[in-house]
């Protein structure tokens, strides 16, 4: 089904997701990803759906295969930019470095991107808004499993650096965990400022 969605479009086509526009620290993580067509007939995108629909495990178990398959880009916008341009334009920013990743390291010519979402980035290719599309698209929902196994990759990794507040199991998110550990240990470099929940934490400090 995800296939036969794509197939509405040009051949040159890709799709741009997003990961993280909720938690309160980190980076927003965003994955564009163009699938060759002689690729397509492969049995691996059977399994693809919506990262959010997909087991950790799975998720961890495609990514590579994925990559094979694919033409992708990889990019984020870190918490200070999220800070002075708000999360919307910075996960837009996100998008287009995404893009930008990838076409110009494989000197691509896409006609069409598919934007998973209501807004999409300013590119130099016709953009299409598809509303849940990591649900219908199967380029959104491959990109959506890259951007999702990079950015809980890179907070699991900060987890190591700043263990008190559980980022390896709640990716950032408000969690109970998160919260306390902000209470007892305060911010880090990494802590959105512009969320409400850091910015009562440095009102107080």
């Amino acid at each position: 089904m995800l296939k036969e969605f794509d197939a509405q479009f040009t051949a040159s086509l890709c799709g741009i997701d997003e990961v993280g526009r909720g938690p309160l620290c980190g980076p927003v993580v965003s994955a564009c990803v163009h699938i060759p067509q002689d690729n397509l007939d492969n049995p691996l995108w059977d399994s693809i759906n919506d990262s959010k629909k997909i087991s950790a495990v799975k998720r961890e178990k495609l990514f590579e295969p994925i990559k094979e398959l694919c033409v992708f880009g990889i990019a984020e916008a870190s918490a200070q930019e999220i800070d002075q341009l708000n999360i919307h334009h910075a996960t837009l920013l996100a998008m287009k470095r995404a893009y930008e990743a990838m076409t110009a390291c494989h000197d691509m010519s896409i006609q069409t991107a598919l934007i998973d979402g209501k807004f999409a980035p300013d590119i130099t290719c016709e953009t299409q808004t598809v509303i849940k599309g990591d649900g219908l698209s199967l380029c959104i929902a491959a990109a959506s499993i890259i951007a999702k196994v990079t950015r809980d990759r890179l907070m699991t990794s900060l987890h190591n650096d700043y263990p008190h507040y559980g980022w390896n199991s709640n990716s950032g998110y408000g969690t109970k965990v998160h919260m306390e550990g902000l209470q007892s240990h305060g911010l880090t470099p990494f802590h959105r400022l512009s969320f409400a929940p850091c910015a009562k934490i440095k009102a107080k400090a």
